[in-house]
């Protein structure tokens, strides 16, 4: 037997380091090449490291939310082989390497490999809907082909993906599938603080009182993608005076407009959201306000002003907080704007957002669309100094010429950096934003 050192590959990117997110291996087992070792984190990229060999792992160095440096040991292999231990710059390293797979990039269906993985590890027999979806795969040891972002999901819901059918190319699973197998009731039984299952019946059901103590917690580590948001929260709460300004826009006109033409819009055209109108509206008003579509370089001191609007759209993502950029938008009209920005949501949310498609934002519009609220106060996507907020539509009773009548209204909640935006400038920033979305015919006027 020959023992074979495995180093944390040079992940690209300049970085010394990476975060360890997650492992996909455990001590005393036996893997395949080319089989996923972990998940390391630079940045918002999530990096799928595989192995460079088959053997056994007898060592495995760091834990989720640890830092390991590059060229450090990762990795030892017990192989049949008899080959030595292996330096970082191992031909073999740069071929397993470094696969972008997560948060930026999705690779796994390129990664659809054998391993050697015990199907069951000491778990609970398979129900027959779990026998039936597993006897999807062309054989008991093939690895379930998903991006690390759903592998990572279904560790928390405490899924197995070998029972889980994928709908994808090749049997890929996507979040989709994830959702149907845990609504379908096939979520894979995992303990509480308290030994029940997190999936299992509530006390009513199980005779229990609904007014049963609670005890006990639980500690969850902050790692990974959620490490990295609260990093860059707190930067820009630190960093950044924020002031906040709120606006309420009578949306009755735009909301008429909006299904007029999704009723009247050719097949190949996608349905209209509010945001492609709030996003013209932007790119109407901005070239007045040159000091909002702007990014501040606090340390050097140089604000930089950008001809190009690259809106920021913030979307929730089952990891996390993520910021796709529609990129020239100011080039783009409202059903460009519409495809746009549901195709960065998709990517997004399936964990295939490239870097590029994360970054150069120079303006961000955060919306929790039918969650919007009353009103919200946005933490600035520093190094932007503004970021708009529309809140979600509601009827209200308006006095209009001495006449209450019913009209759909929105507020619209900003912040602003008050080192390059005035107040002034603010307030007159966000009633011409108003104006254009109240008489929505001027959206498409120049």
């Amino acid at each position: 037997m020959a023992r074979y050192v495995f180093k944390l590959p040079d992940v690209g990117e300049g970085t010394a380091e990476a975060e360890i997110v997650a492992w996909h291996v455990k001590l005393g087992e036996m893997v395949e090449e080319d089989a996923p070792l972990a998940d390391v984190m630079t940045d918002k990229a999530t990096i799928e490291i595989t192995a460079p060999v088959s053997g056994k792992v007898v060592e495995r160095n760091g834990e989720p939310g640890e830092m390991a440096p590059i060229g450090s040991v990762l990795v030892v292999f017990e192989t049949d082989g008899a080959r030595a231990d292996a330096p970082v710059a191992d031909a073999a390293a740069s071929r397993a390497g470094a696969k972008e797979t997560s948060a930026q990039r999705d690779v796994a269906s390129k990664q659809v490999a054998p391993v050697a993985r015990a199907v069951a590890n000491g778990e609970a027999a398979p129900t027959p809907q779990q026998r039936d979806a597993f006897a999807t795969r062309a054989t008991p040891d093939e690895k379930a082909a998903a991006s690390p972002a759903v592998r990572k999901r279904a560790h928390e819901l405490g899924v197995h993906l070998q029972y889980v059918a994928g709908s994808g190319p090749g049997g890929r699973i996507g979040h989709e599938d994830l959702d149907a197998y845990v609504a379908g009731g096939g979520r894979s039984a995992r303990p509480g603080p308290e030994g029940r299952s997190h999936g299992g019946s509530d006390a009513g059901s199980s005779g229990g009182s609904v007014y049963a103590r609670r005890e006990g917690g639980e500690e969850i580590k902050v790692i990974g993608l959620r490490r990295k948001i609260a990093e860059k929260m707190q930067d820009a709460k630190r960093r950044i005076p924020h002031f906040a300004y709120i606006e309420e826009v009578d949306a009755t006109e735009l909301e008429a407009l909006r299904v007029h033409l999704n009723a009247t819009k050719r097949a190949d055209q996608p349905k209209l959201t509010l945001l492609p109108f709030f996003v013209r509206a932007l790119v109407k008003v901005l070239p007045r306000f040159p000091q909002i579509n702007a990014t501040f370089d606090d340390e050097a001191g140089v604000v930089t002003r950008h001809n190009g609007v690259h809106c920021g759209i913030a979307a929730q993502t089952a990891n996390g907080l993520v910021v796709p950029v529609v990129k020239h938008a100011e080039a783009m009209d409202v059903w460009a704007l519409a495809t746009e920005i549901a195709r960065l949501g998709e990517v997004a949310r399936n964990g295939r957002a490239t870097r590029e498609e994360l970054s150069g934002s120079t303006i961000t519009i955060t919306s929790l669309g039918p969650l919007g609220g009353v009103a919200t106060t946005p933490v600035i996507n520093h190094p932007e100094v503004a970021i708009i907020g529309p809140n979600k539509i509601v009827e209200r009773p308006v006095v209009q010429n001495g006449v209450i009548v019913v009209r759909k209204t929105m507020n619209i909640s900003s912040s602003f950096d008050h080192r390059v935006v005035d107040g002034y400038d603010a307030a007159d920033f966000i009633q011409r934003v108003k104006a254009l979305l109240e008489h929505p015919a001027t959206i498409f006027m120049d």
